[in-house]
């Protein structure tokens, strides 16, 4: 993380409640996880860092959401750079018993492009965040579900040249050292720990 952030800046964070971390309830708006944590360590790295970071994270979100709010929530703050991690929701859905509310892989792959599509028209640099699941089973069959959609978004980080952020093996690092509870009690929603880890990898892929 020796890099500096470019000054004067806007840094858009778009996803579900992983970005959200209760932003809402922050009287500064980044909520309390990995984007928090970035402008913290962007911060650190050069005190006189002007970039603005903005969390657009809504908890609960598939990617069907996101696109119901991306002329608010992306078009109209013209970022320098747009951080998307979306995709837990699209699989959880069919497991936690609302399959009508699942996004399938196809549908979540056309939408995606498609708001990358429009995300292009605005001259700023994209970056992919992989989805991922704190479950050590590689065969489990919602992680099974997570990593398809983890794919998609690396295709799709190829067509659009975007930075990807790979996930999953940073969290199968981790569980191999250590318990996935430390990481995540519920499987999807990181510990502290967890959301540093997040923090890092984003800034290993974009900062160099």
């Amino acid at each position: 993380m020796t890099g500096k952030a470019t000054r004067s800046q806007r840094w858009v964070f778009i996803g579900d409640s992983i970005t959200d971390t209760g932003r809402r309830e922050d009287p500064e708006g980044y909520g309390n996880g990995y984007v928090s944590r970035i402008r913290e360590q962007l911060l650190v790295n050069d005190p006189a860092c002007t970039t603005e970071v903005l969390n657009r994270g809504v908890s609960g979100d598939t990617v069907r959401e996101l696109r119901q709010r991306w002329q608010a929530d992306v078009t109209a703050l013209k970022p320098d750079l747009l951080s998307i991690k979306i995709g837990v929701n699209d699989v959880w859905r069919s497991f936690d018993g609302a399959p009508d509310q699942a996004v399938n892989a196809d549908e979540y792959r056309a939408t995606l492009r498609g708001l990358l599509g429009e995300a292009s028209a605005l001259d700023c640099r994209l970056v992919l965040v992989t989805p991922f699941l704190v479950e050590p089973d590689r065969q489990e069959p919602m992680r099974r579900e997570v990593e398809n959609r983890a794919r998609i978004v690396t295709e799709l980080a190829r067509e659009f040249r975007a930075t990807l952020v790979e996930l999953q093996p940073a969290f199968d690092a981790a569980m191999d050292a250590s318990s996935a509870a430390r990481w995540a009690p519920d499987r999807v929603h990181p510990s502290g720990p967890g959301h540093l880890l997040i923090a890092r990898t984003w800034l290993k892929a974009v900062t160099g």
